[in-house]
This record gives C-alpha cells, sequence and structure tokens, in this order.
C-alpha cells in the first residue's frame, strides 16, 4: 500500500515536510521488506529523527538526531523502551515548553523522565480526542 493511502491521522494533521518524510521513507521500506509492521516502523524512525509528536500531530524538532534509546539503537537490535514520538533526549527547558503548550498540571516540580511521561500520556489523550 502506497504510503500517501497507509498515512497514520497523526500525520494527517502535520506539516506536508513531516507527511513526505514518513511516506518517502515507508515506500522504500516496502520495498525492502514488503508491507506491514517493519515498514511503519522504519518510516517513524525516519520521522522522529526531524519532528516530534506534540499533542495530536507532529512538528519538526530544533535538532535533528534519535528522540529515544530506541531510534539510537537501529533496526535489528533488541527493542528498547520508545517515548511515543516525544524527543525524549531534548532538553528540560523544552520538554516544559511543551508541557506548557500542552497545559500540564505540575509541570513546574517535574524532572526530566516525569516530564517525558506526561508529555506522552498528554499526546495519547489529544490523539484519541481526535480521532473521536
Amino acid at each position: 500500500m502506497p504510503g500517501r493511502e497507509a498515512l497514520p491521522s497523526t500525520l494527517k494533521r502535520s506539516s506536508k515536510k513531516a507527511q513526505d518524510t514518513w511516506v518517502k521513507t515507508h515506500d522504500s521500506a516496502v520495498e525492502t521488506y514488503g508491507e506491514g509492521r517493519r515498514a511503519h516502523q522504519t518510516a517513524y524512525a525516519s520521522l522522529k529523527h526531524s519532528f516530534e509528536k506534540v499533542g495530536d500531530h507532529w512538528e519538526e524538532k530544533g535538532r535533528k538526531g534519535p528522540s529515544d534509546k530506541q531510534a539510537s539503537r537501529g533496526a535489528g537490535r533488541k527493542p528498547a523502551a520508545t517515548a511515543g514520538g516525544v524527543d525524549a533526549k531534548a532538553s528540560k527547558q523544552h520538554l516544559y515548553d511543551v508541557a506548557k503548550k500542552l497545559d500540564i498540571k505540575g509541570r513546574s516540580s517535574m524532572n526530566k523522565n516525569e516530564l517525558v511521561d506526561a508529555i506522552q500520556k498528554a499526546n495519547n489523550r489529544k490523539t484519541a480526542q481526535a480521532r473521536s
């Protein structure tokens, strides 16, 4: 299935650049691995190098690079926990700013890991709301 037809809803609400990144990688991965989970994982891994999930869509990151431990590992390695599109390697200040944008309560007293978890939960809620 071509990437434009398989485009996830969060990407449909994102910039054309984010959509193009996912589609191009997805279509290339389908040629290599076939349609399915691995093609989608590869497309998301590519997307997460330049974009982060904020609420129900993806926004360009201030820097390029892997967003979490799993993205740093590469393909074929033992899976590690992901941050669900949150740029877990970003500065605490950046995470605080994202939490503020998402109106996360108690953010000023959270450490970096707590901010990542809270943003991930807020993103999941916003995505679920947008889908219903």
